[in-house]
């Protein structure tokens, strides 16, 4: 029950960090609507954009069975680990809809391109649990609707929590990678196993490290 608890708490985690934008996407495709269109396109957006979600997610789960793909994923998440850390770049061009079709259509179609990271992260890290994954991203529909501008805020306000997500996602990766025993055997040999998430978490916080204290300083 607590290793289940555990899992739970650490998929919303990942929905947190990685669900702002998709918040920002909702909020700016819903933003010259009447305030009554407003409330609606944000309901059927939201719950569009999760069940869409939580179908890929499920699908996710079975293709990363799939021997090489494991691993490919594996380097795809430790990619999306580090973009978290350094790219500060927005969702600004997100275009503004003027009628309610169009605005819940723009909001899932918007989720579903920015999704791949929610998707890859909660499906490796559930490890087959449908439950939890219907639980877990059921449960990131408040953060979306109401929780964009706190979430946003808590963020800025405590960077320890987007190091914390990319962290997560980063052992996630190295678990990910030793679990394709195909590759890994081939790649590492006798490494043990438990070396590899340490190592895929450090190079994560590493790269942000680096981004907050070296690059930013000489451009600055």
């Amino acid at each position: 029950m607590l290793d289940w608890l555990l899992l739970f708490l650490e998929i919303m985690l990942i929905n947190v960090v990685l669900s702002g934008d998709n918040a920002v996407v909702i909020a700016l495709a819903s933003k010259n609507l009447p305030v009554a269109q407003r409330k609606q396109a944000i309901w059927w957006g939201a719950f569009g954009a999760i069940g869409l979600r939580v179908v890929l997610t499920i699908i996710a789960v079975y293709i990363l069975k799939i021997p090489f793909i494991q691993a490919a994923g594996s380097l795809l998440l430790l990619w999306i680990a580090i973009k978290l850390l350094i790219d500060e770049e927005g969702h600004s061009d997100v275009r503004e809809a003027t009628t309610l079709g169009r605005a819940v259509r723009t909001i899932i179609v918007a989720d579903f391109i920015m999704s791949l990271d929610n998707v890859l992260a909660i499906a490796a890290k559930a490890e087959g649990d449908i439950a939890v994954i219907i639980l877990g991203i059921g449960l990131s529909v408040p953060i979306i609707i109401w929780g964009s501008t706190l979430v946003m805020k808590l963020l800025k306000k405590f960077p320890i929590l987007v190091y914390l997500g990319a962290g997560i996602l980063g052992y996630t990766a190295g678990e990910m990678f030793t679990a394709d025993t195909i590759v890994y055997e081939k790649l590492l040999g006798q490494t043990p196993h438990s070396v590899v998430p340490v190592v895929t978490t450090a190079i994560v916080i590493a790269a942000g490290l680096v981004k907050k204290f070296v690059i930013r300083p000489k451009i600055t």
